[in-house]
């Protein structure tokens, strides 16, 4: 039998006790991590550059048709999965250590926020990490300064309303506003249905 990674238990959703001697693999990427973003967030960087140094960061290749702008936040990056199509916008931050799976044609607005990770409620296990992926499903768009909690899955072409919390999955083709988010209505089917609003 194959031993587990703390990165393959964390992509798991398994609880990652902060004295494990393997963190300092968690830390070795952040660290990396860090100073890619800092070459990417600067204005000089071609869009092959660009784009290659998020390959590099999230260590899958990053479609062409993709647009990420800077600055972008992550505290990890190596468990950022990005489809065809994905558009996010200036300053949003990934905390993704649990993964965060970016469905094709998904919109993530500026100031937005996943995170991935929780910590223990306990106060002598405070630092142990509780990972639970983030799942932003195909043609799905967060409005400017959504935050999404850990576990959270957004169904395919659902809006979720500019500063909105999400705290609980959100099912495919509505929108969803506030704090906690909540289905306001079926996502429009044609542009012409937009008039009636």
């Amino acid at each position: 039998m194959q031993k587990t990674t703390i990165l393959d238990r964390a992509l798991a959703g398994e609880r990652l006790v902060f004295t494990d001697p393997e963190f300092a693999i968690v830390e070795q990427k952040v660290v990396h991590t860090a100073r890619l973003l800092q070459m990417f967030n600067q204005t000089t960087q071609t869009g092959a550059e660009r784009r290659q140094l998020l390959s590099d960061i999230f260590g899958t290749t990053v479609p062409i048709s993709t647009d990420i702008k800077a600055p972008l936040h992550s505290d990890f990056g190596g468990h950022i999965f990005v489809g065809e199509n994905v558009f996010i916008n200036q300053d949003v931050i990934l905390t993704d250590l649990g993964g965060i799976y970016l469905g094709d044609g998904v919109l993530i607005g500026p100031r937005s926020t996943l995170i991935t990770v929780n910590h223990v409620e306990a106060p002598k296990h405070r630092r142990d990490l509780l990972p639970q992926a983030i799942h932003i499903e195909a043609g799905a768009w967060l409005g400017a300064g959504v935050t999404v909690l850990p576990g959270v899955t957004i169904g395919e072409n659902t809006i979720i309303g500019a500063g909105a919390v999400v705290t609980k999955d959100i099912p495919a083709n509505v929108v969803a506003v506030g704090t906690p988010a909540k289905i306001l209505r079926h996502v429009l089917a044609e542009v012409d249905d937009e008039s009636a609003i």
